[in-house]
Order: C-alpha cells, then structure tokens, then sequence
C-alpha cells in the first residue's frame, strides 16, 4: 500500500482522540527543569476497536501515529507499520487504504503500539509536559463511506506483560513470552470484555486547554510519511552450519545474543539435517543452530516452531560468525531476541528490525521436550530501489561492484539513511550524503534523498547539527561531529543540482547559515580554522585536525562556496556576498599548508609549524573547495593516488577489527605515526573517498578513478555482496562506503546536472580502458542514457545536453538523441602507480 488514500490529506482535521491505557503521569518541577521524561519505561500497550459494516466501501482512507512504533492490524491481517523515526516536534503519522482488509459485518482494528521509556538509536522522548506523552499514546481515523471509526473512550486497551525489552547501545532486544499474549486479539470474536476501556489523553500544560485531538502538544501538526514504504522478499537460510545437542551452561549472561552464542567451542552430539530440525532438549540439553542466510540481510526475523509451552529460544544475529576462542567486546554480539513458546505450534515475528547474516539459535527447556524448528527467515524491510537506470560493461568486476553500491544503500535505508543495519541504525547526519548521491544516482525514487536532508535539519542550539538525529545521540546534546554538518550542507547542494526545488530548499538556507557560522570564531587570524573543538572524524583515515587544519577549513570552504551559490539562486545576495568573503579569507593564507618539495597541502600547522604529515583528504578537499590554484590540481591529483607513497593507516583500527589500545589513546590525545610521514600519504577511507574522486573527476583525471574503484572489490568475498566500512576492518555492510555505484555512473559514464534542477545533463565520459560501456540515470524528467562503444557514444536525453571531451572541451545539444565520439586520451594500466619516492628523493 503506497501513497496516500483519498480523504486522508494533511491539512484535514483530525477527528481522533489521543488515547492512552491510562492517563499519563504528570511531570514534576524537577522534570521541567531538568528535561528528564517523565513517565512509564518499556511498555507495549494493545489498542482494539470493533464496528460493523453493512458493506465494504470501495476505498477506506486510515491515518493514524503513535508515541513511538506500531503495528496496525485489521481482522488480523497486518495492514502496515510505523510511524518512520522523527522529531517528536515534527511528528509523522501513517496512511493506508484498508477496504482490501475489511468485510461485510464485524471487523476489527488492533494496534500494539511500543513505548520505548529511553532513547534508542532511532527514538527519543518527547519532551516532557504531562498529559500526552511519558507512555504509549495512539491517534487513528478511518473514513469508511460517510461512517468514521477513530480514537476515542469506546476504544478497548490492555497493556501487555507478555514483552520485556533489553537495551544496549541504542538498539533493543526484544523477549518475548508468548503464553502471556491474548490469542486472537487482533480478529473478530475475540472476547474484549474485561480489558478495561481507553483513556482520552489531553494536553496539561498552560495554554493547551485540554486539547485532545491534533494539532496539540508535544507533537504539534502531525506531518505526512514522506518516504516510500518499506519492503522487501523473504530470506530464507542458505545454510544450517552446524546444529549440535550440548550440555546447558550455566549462564554467562542474561542476554539472548551473549546466550545463542556461549560456549560454542564445547564439544556436543551433532544433529544431522536441514530445516526442519526436531530434536529433544531439556533442563540439561541445549539445541545449538548456526544458520548463513548466504549474505546480510535486513528486517524482522521469523520463526516457525513446535514446542511445549515454556520452551525457550535464544537467538543471536551477527554480520560475521562468531570466532571461537577470540575475546569480543558487547558491541559483536549485542543484537538478537528471546521467544518463549506458548505450546504447540506458533509462528513468531519479531516487531523489532535486525540486519544479519548469521542467525545463532539456542532452544532450552525446563523439562524434556521434543522440538522441532520448522522455518527459519527474514521478511526484509528495506527501502525499494525502483526505476529502470542501470550500468553495464564488458568488465563483471565493475558491473559487480555497481550491483554492491546499490545493496549496501539499501541495506541502510529505512526510514531513514543509516550507517549500519546491524549495529547501531542510526540516521548519522554525515554518512547519509552518499547514500542520497548513490540514489540520486541510480533509483527513480528520490523521496529518502530529500527526506535525508529534511530530517538532518536539526540544528543544535548553537547551529551545528548533532551527530546523528531523531534518536538518542540529538536528545542527549552532546558533543558532536563538526565537519558532519558540513557533508549536509554538500547534500542540499547536490539536491539544488538534481531537483532544483527553488521553494523547498530555500527553507534550508538559514540552518547553512548557521552551520557556517558556527565555525566563525574559530577561524584564526590567518583566515584558517585553528583548534577546533569536538570530533573533528573526516573518516577513520589517520588524518590530523589538530593546531591549524588544512582538511576542515577546505571543507568549510567548499560549503561557503556551495552557500553562495545557492544564495545567489535565490536572491539573497547578501548572504552570498558573507559567503564569498570569508572563502577569500581561507584561501588568502591555504598557501601555508602548500609543500613545495612533496607538491601537496599538509594536513596541519601547529605553534606555527607546517607538520610534515599529508592525506588523500586535504589534497582532495583543498581541489573540490576550489581553495588549490587550478593550475597544480592535475599534479596534486596525480600525487595523492600514487600507490607507491599511498599508505593505509586509521588511529583505531586494523587487522580485521576495532584495535581497543588505538582508541583510548586516540581518546587521550596520543596520535602515533607508524608511516613516514616525510613521504608517504594517508588513504582516504571509503567514505572520504567520494571527496577524493571528486576531486580526481575536477582535476581532469577521472579516467583513473576506474582503477581506484576495483579497490572496493576486497570487499566482496565469502558470499558478502556489500561494502564494508573500513579498508580491513569494521561492519561488512556500511553506507557510506558505497560510492563506487555513483561514481561508475557520474565519472564513468559521466552524467551528471548541468544546471539546477537537472535542467541541463552534463555528459562526460571517461570510460578509461574500458571498450563498451553503458547506463542511465533518473533526472525530473526522465531517463538520460549513455552508451559507449569504443570511440562512438550515443546520448538519449530529455532534456539539453552539454557533451565535455577529456580535453575540457563542450559542445551543447538540444534533447534527444545524439550520435558523437570521444577522443581517448592515452592510458595505461598502471596510471595510479609508479616510484614517486624514487622521483621526489
């Protein structure tokens, strides 16, 4: 069910109540003062309402949002979930189209609706004022052919003991009892009787005279979904590794995911055989199941199983096989559920989503008992890449990595752009602009690409963006990632270039304002930013911010740059003016940064002296900022991706993991350089990578990205079809890690905006080696397609085409098709190598 249905706008009133199970606690003066929420923990309240139909309507538009998830039923049936993560001041609400589930006579409507009692890493309280908010609330309205069904006293409510919740590190661990729920409380003929009926909840703050219905405090105009509905195939194990009868432990931990994976090194009776597995445990004999979905997957997890009333599932989800005999810290194996099993057979569904590839099952009793776990799978619930672009070539290695980049946004788009499904799900403000560039890119569907920058729109009270929003990390206000919001302010740019929406994104021009702004009273009396505070990230590279930075005052120039030109699109020439000033006044002194022997910009200056250290990221950042002459871009570009002084190094990882010792001394300020800093340059991480190469692509060289690219294809082993986060190390399906699939299409192919709005297509190939190559890629107004095929390219547009040979060279074109050449420039394999050290010393 996509769209909204007729009758379900935003601008209607709402004729249902906020209800609750009970009125909600009352806020104290500490509460006020302190910001602290009031009210219930970890809750699951069920909401059931019955009415009766003398016929099914032909359309029947429902809208309804809870405080904070829910899961809406009708006649059983699952009609859809929600509501997507936000700012409680800008609260989403959900609409669906519910004639296909209704029928003639009874029906039913049941909502179980989460409140989580702390933040997670995609919810956080509303602030804390008493009468709406502390516990799970619920507003819903249907439209059924002149009758209304909505909130309200009538409605039945029984708040649940059958889920208890386990948090860690923002993400929580559902358990679940089944015996404890109601059967068949979601269908009609269920008995509700006894369940005591709602509470019509009412603002009790001054001024909100007891409102009930929205718009009312905290949560204001409830607001439209503004993204697709989420979705996806049903994934099923690829294999059963290792199933085994074991002696029960005595319990290291309380934890499902610590239990599904204790002491798998001990020996046990192997139990032969797939799906279904029926075996017999008890209090001394434990089934332990390892079972490889083949690749990372991402949704809610499904068991099939007949037990005894009692019988115990332990599960644990990992991205990588538990290593038997390595020490791991909380963080490897936090994520995973308990189900208790109600008796005979039962089908259970988890309500909270989980990325993984491993699924560790643990099945325990209180007495013997047979088992015997019927199925085992992943309804996934990602985001859905729609459209007809693609990429191919007589090369699989790239048509594979392009197929990866789309996997792993996928993988992390959800309501939100995400780092990682499986870890953390947070909505980190940096990370998502390659998510956004890689859709932009390659899916038709760019409500998310917007939507990533809307949600980040969240100023601090200072002006910076927090660290990642509409979670734990934005309620809590602490420290944050600068140079985040400066990756924000690149992805309102890049929708400037892609949508061109004049009206829209000139409601974000304030908060870029205020983001530049922050960094004022940093900037030293050279014109550059010196001793900036907080996290100052890049990526994970061994990259140095401290003292005077070459890296953040060049990104700090790029978004001056970006701002002025946005400025100037929308008349406000003053803003435009500021922003150009104080570009001139970074550039008036970036010479500082300049070696001359080495022919690249250090990454620092301290107590004023230039510290011989340089990086992929200050090279490229100073090119993309427009802060390097043009006349050394070609040189330095050609420089700072020389495999023979390029080194890989990060200040907390390798060697396959996160190095603990790296972070507590990067946590203390100890930075130890184990390259030779005099000649070798730090690697950009797969992240700051998509600086790199858009540096490379304005420098004139984005033939040699092709070959940078195959980098990515390490990635891609033992059945993983995703990036990783780190080169060697970290999450084997992160976000920000996926620019190979917008560079094959923006470098490669070389189609990219012209002008605002996509108004233009700018056509530049740079296909290297590369004999037959081809893509499309969306714009506003359809398709634009490349095809290449030795020296002859034919161009289909929609609109205007600006063709770009290598040598900078333009031709413009009305739309339509276009047959043309390219002139090759003379390439050789090795184009990224050689002995510059030999040539330097």
């Amino acid at each position: 069910m996509t769209g909204t249905p007729p009758g379900s706008g935003e601008d209607e009133r709402w004729l249902g109540h906020w209800i609750g199970a009970e009125p909600a606690p009352v806020p104290g003066l500490d509460d006020a003062v302190t910001g602290t929420a009031s009210g219930r923990g970890f809750s699951r309240v069920m909401f059931r309402k019955s009415f009766d139909l003398d016929a099914v309507p032909e359309t029947a538009p429902l809208r309804l949002t809870a405080d904070g998830r829910f899961v809406v039923w009708v006649n059983g049936r699952e009609v859809g979930r929600g509501p997507v993560r936000a700012q409680p001041r800008r609260w989403r609400y959900e609409s669906f189209d519910i004639a296909p589930f209704l029928e003639r006579g009874t029906n039913v409507v049941g909502v179980l609706v989460t409140y989580y009692g702390r933040a997670t890493s995609w919810w956080h309280p509303a602030p804390p004022e008493g009468g709406i908010n502390g516990d799970a609330c619920l507003v819903l309205e249907a439209r059924l052919s002149g009758s209304v069904v909505a909130t309200d006293a009538s409605w039945r409510v029984h708040r649940s003991t059958a889920w208890t919740s386990i948090g860690a590190s923002g993400v929580p661990c559902e358990v679940l009892d089944a015996r404890e729920l109601p059967v068949g409380w979601t269908r009609p003929g269920f008995d509700d009787a006894h369940w005591p009926t709602a509470t019509i909840l009412t603002a009790r703050h001054w001024g909100g005279l007891g409102r009930s219905r929205p718009p009312v405090s905290p949560f204001g105009k409830l607001l439209p979904r503004p993204v697709a509905v989420l979705g996806g195939a049903t994934v099923r194990p690829a294999a059963v590794l290792d199933a085994r009868i074991r002696a029960r432990p005595a319990w290291a931990s309380d934890h499902p995911a610590a239990r599904a994976v204790q002491q798998l090194e001990s020996s046990g009776e192997p139990v032969d055989g797939g799906l279904p597995l029926s075996v017999t445990v008890g209090a001394d004999r434990t089934l332990d199941t390892v079972l490889d979905f083949g690749a990372v997957t991402a949704g809610f997890v499904e068991l099939t199983v007949d037990a005894p009333a009692g019988t115990v599932l332990e599960l644990g989800y990992r991205e990588k096989p538990k290593r038997v005999g390595i020490v791991e810290t909380t963080s490897d194996y936090e994520s995973g559920a308990r189900y208790i099993c109600p008796g005979g057979r039962a089908d259970y569904s988890a309500l909270e989503p989980a990325g993984l590839r491993y699924l560790y099952l643990r099945a325990h009793a209180p007495e013997a008992a047979e088992v015997t776990i019927v199925d085992v799978a992943v309804r996934e619930n990602v985001y859905p890449h729609t459209g007809e672009a693609y990429f191919s070539s007589d090369d699989e290695e790239l048509d594979r990595l392009y197929r990866a980049g789309i996997r792993t946004v996928q993988l992390n788009s959800f309501d939100a752009y995400t780092d990682c499904p499986t870890r953390e799900q947070r909505s980190w403000v940096g990370d998502g602009v390659v998510h956004q560039m890689v859709h932009l890119a390659t899916n038709e569907d760019w409500r998310l690409a917007e939507h990533y920058v809307e949600l980040a729109n969240s100023p601090r009270s200072d002006g910076i963006l927090p660290l990642s929003v509409a979670g734990d990390f934005e309620q809590y206000e602490g420290f944050t990632i600068p140079d985040w919001s400066l990756h924000w302010v690149h992805g309102v740019h890049n929708l400037y270039r892609y949508v061109g929406d004049r009206a829209r994104l000139a409601g974000y021009l304030p908060t870029i304002e205020r983001v530049l702004r922050w960094y004022e009273p940093y900037v030293d009396e050279h014109g550059t930013l010196s001793d900036l505070p907080e996290w100052n990230l890049i990526d994970w590279s061994s990259v140095f911010t401290t003292g005077r930075t070459s890296i953040v005052s060049a990104l700090w120039a790029r978004g001056l740059a970006e701002y002025a030109e946005l400025s100037d699109w929308v008349g406000n020439a003053g803003s435009a003016a500021w922003a150009r000033e104080r570009h001139a006044g970074v550039a008036s002194s970036f010479e500082d940064f300049w070696d001359p022997r080495r022919g690249l910009y250090v990454d620092h200056i301290v107590d004023g002296e230039r510290r011989p250290a340089a990086s992929q990221a200050a090279n490229a950042a100073a090119i993309v900022s427009g802060l390097a002459p043009p006349g050394r871009w070609e040189a330095i570009a050609a420089a700072m991706i020389d495999r023979s002084t390029v080194v890989t190094r990060s200040w907390i990882g390798g060697d396959g993991g996160y190095d603990t010792r790296k972070e507590e001394e990067q946590r203390r300020g100890v930075q130890r350089i184990d390259w030779d800093a005099e000649w070798e340059i730090v690697r950009a991480q797969p992240f700051f990578s998509y600086v790199v190469h858009d540096a490379l692509a304005r420098a004139g060289l984005a033939d040699r990205i092709i070959d940078l690219l195959r980098d990515w294809s390490a990635f891609l082993h033992d059945g993983y079809d995703t990036f990783g986060e780190c080169w060697g190390w970290g999450t084997p399906v992160h976000g920000w890690s996926s620019t190979p699939a917008r560079d094959l299409i923006v470098h490669v192919l070389g189609i990219s905006p012209d002008l605002p709005g996509s108004a233009r297509a700018r056509i530049a190939p740079r296909p290297g080696l590369l004999r037959n190559v081809a893509g499309a890629a969306p714009t506003p107004h359809g398709l634009v397609e490349v095809r290449i095929a030795g020296e002859n390219v034919q161009v289909d547009s929609p609109v205007p085409v600006r063709f770009v040979e290598p040598d900078g060279a333009s031709r413009e074109f009305p739309a339509g098709s276009h047959r043309l050449t390219i002139r090759r420039p003379a390439l050789t394999t090795d184009a990224t190598s050689g002995s510059r050290r030999a040539r330097l010393q």
